[in-house]
């Protein structure tokens, strides 16, 4: 029978994570980076009896009749469709990833498939409110402001990013679309490492709020300095000192993220990768600054399917849990969110000159307005 609805969905993805946890961590990582072992069949584990327990009362409680809500695609549906949903009880993803250069080791769309994940996770756990549905919008792959930017290479291979304004303007068109048409709650799922690219989701939600008096709330950039200070809290502390790093971009918490989420798309040669350990932003950037720079800092050597497992489970709940709060009533206001800093800055000043760029080629074309 197949699954039709969220939680089941959930269950089922809940069985295939399981097995990543029934073993050792070293077990774990060995099944997500593909490997066999000669012992993989063998005597059923206290361990793994729990794990399938518990599975199975996951599994016969998604397909209780309880009145959960619906997960749906807004690409899949018609005028009509749309037109039912209740504006009230309904809450628009907004999932985006933008494509930026991770290193040798890693997908450009490292980021994107993050998203990705954490969108299903969040539908999920939303729709398991009596009462309310979600609206997914497709992944949106724009983003501003690539970590080359740190040491000054506003031009990278594997960086596809748009200006701060732009991403702005994309995501404040979208909040007039939902606006205009009644929605009320609209959680943006966007996680990137750019201040710009904050201030610019941010800056489209309190648009919204106060033109709408809606909630377009852009999660990442709530929960950030929380997960920075949990990524380290989760190394042991031989990971620590071997990935110490004043930047965390393509690292070993990056690496082990991919690891988990999709380890067909991590290059095996990252485990002797050359560390780049930085003290502090100014070393991060003189090292970014280096003509062979490859693009990461910290120690991606390091990684582990099973880091990135843990890992996912606090940063997933985290993001859940706030969204949950909010559809509750918090006030996410009081959160201190991502900060200009000096690379910013810098970062605006590149833009300033493409945008000039792009407006003397309109000017001189007749096409400006």
């Amino acid at each position: 029978m197949p699954p039709n609805n969220s939680m089941q969905r959930t269950a089922l993805r809940a069985a295939a994570d399981a097995g990543r946890w029934a073993d050792s961590d070293a077990r774990a990582e060995d099944f997500m980076v593909g490997r066999t072992r000669p012992d993989s069949v063998g005597p059923v584990s206290v361990k793994r009896l729990l794990i399938v327990c518990a599975v199975l009362t996951l599994w016969a409680a998604a397909f209780a009749p309880v009145a959960f809500g619906q997960v749906y695609h807004v690409q899949q549906m018609n005028t009509e469709q749309i037109r039912a949903l209740d504006r009230q009880r309904t809450v628009v993803v907004l999932p985006g990833g933008i494509l930026e250069q991770h290193g040798p080791y890693l997908p450009s769309f490292t980021d994107g498939y993050r998203n990705e994940r954490l969108t299903q996770d969040l539908a999920g756990a939303i729709v398991a409110k009596p009462g309310w549905s979600v609206l997914v919008f497709p992944l949106i792959p724009l983003g501003a402001g690539g970590a080359n930017e740190i040491g000054g290479k506003y031009s990278f291979s594997g960086t596809f990013a748009v200006r701060m304004a732009t991403l702005r303007a994309v995501f404040m068109d979208l909040a007039t679309e939902l606006g205009d048409q009644g929605f009320k709650w609209i959680f943006v799922v966007h996680s990137h490492g750019s201040p710009n690219h904050y201030l610019a989701l941010n800056q489209a939600g309190d648009y919204f709020r106060d033109t709408y008096g809606g909630h377009m709330v852009n999660l990442f950039g709530l929960i950030r300095p929380e997960l920075d200070k949990v990524s380290q809290d989760l190394m042991s502390d031989a990971e620590r000192k071997a990935d110490e790093t004043a930047i965390d971009h393509g690292a070993m918490r990056e690496t082990s993220e991919i690891l988990f989420l999709h380890p067909e798309l991590v290059n095996p040669g990252f485990r002797s990768a050359t560390p780049y350990r930085t003290r502090n932003p100014k070393h991060a950037a003189d090292i970014a600054r280096a003509g062979n720079w490859p693009g990461y800092f910290g120690s991606p050597s390091v990684a582990s399917a099973a880091y990135g497992a843990k890992y996912w489970q606090h940063f997933s709940s985290w993001a859940v849990d706030l969204a949950l709060k909010i559809l509750d009533g918090f006030d996410y206001s009081q959160i201190k969110g991502v900060e200009e800093n000096p690379v910013s800055q810098a970062a605006l000043e590149d833009e300033r000159r493409k945008q000039q760029k792009q407006s003397e080629w309109l000017k001189a074309k007749g096409h400006e307005r």
